[in-house]
């Protein structure tokens, strides 16, 4: 478990949980999921399309991740935002359709590129996500104070003169920049999971942001170290453990908090 290819896996998962944890903090903070859901989805239709022409298709998914960020940051200045998420999801979903449907040669990338193949990661890709990793963690510590006072006061973040729609770019950018790192290693399934479950669990417990994002890394940790493992154990999909720790986490979480509550009234 602990030797080979197993340990790309690990080193892999730990990348992109850290990542995960902490870009994910805001966009469940910021209310962003369905954007967070949209942006993978823009990069599948931009590898697709890299495949079918001949080109990198970690430059498919680069171009179209952040052509979805700069999309929705820009249609929801003028509209509701969650209309122009949903928007730009369509048109990926569409155009995902469409160059497939013109490929002969596509089942395993669409498998790869959705649920991804942290199992088979090799030594040369850890370089290029640990490095998008520490830009995308240094973004988000650059603008947290930022970031903090758009999601939870609004009005004072405007007050003290912090442009929402411009740090909404900036965060949707971190997002996009999230995805190219990591949809070839997990897919779009798997780090649309890690983004929303472990930072959901982890703000259900803690009520301090500091410590909210300290267990959101912890929590996202735990997941895809157990679902590596579960994986390796009994030949599952790592996609399926991720998926079933993050929901059954969660619910765990708001279960624990709702008998506490009920434990203090009765005192």
């Amino acid at each position: 478990m602990f030797s080979g290819f197993m340990i790309n896996a690990w080193e892999t998962a730990s990348i992109v949980a850290v990542v995960a944890g902490v870009v994910g903090f805001f966009v469940v903070l910021r209310g962003s999921a369905f954007a967070a859901h949209a942006i993978p989805n823009g990069a599948f239709a931009g590898a697709a399309g890299a495949n079918l022409l001949g080109f990198s298709t970690i430059a498919g998914l680069g171009a179209f991740s952040l052509l979805a960020a700069i999309a929705i940051a820009a249609l929801g200045r003028r509209a509701r935002r969650d209309v122009a998420t949903a928007l730009v999801l369509v048109l990926a979903l569409a155009l995902g359709a469409a160059f497939l449907s013109q490929s002969t040669q596509y089942e395993a990338a669409i498998f790869s590129l959705l649920f991804g193949e942290i199992l088979g990661v090799n030594s040369g890709e850890i370089l290029p996500v640990a490095l998008l990793a520490i830009g995308c963690v240094l973004v988000v510590a650059l603008f947290y104070r930022k970031l903090w006072l758009t999601s939870v006061v609004p009005e004072i973040a405007a007050a003290r003169g912090v442009s929402n729609a411009r740090v909404e770019l900036a965060f949707l950018l971190v997002v996009a920049a999230a995805t190219t790192m990591t949809v070839p290693v997990v897919g779009t399934l798997l780090i649309f999971t890690l983004m929303i479950g472990p930072p959901a669990t982890a703000r259900t417990l803690c009520t301090r942001p500091a410590a909210a994002l300290v267990a959101s890394v912890a929590v996202a940790l735990a997941t895809v170290w157990t679902a590596v493992a579960s994986s390796f154990l009994t030949n599952w999909p790592v996609g399926f453990f991720v998926g079933a720790l993050s929901a059954g986490g969660y619910s765990t979480a708001r279960l624990f908090v709702a008998t506490r509550s009920r434990s203090s009234r009765s005192v």
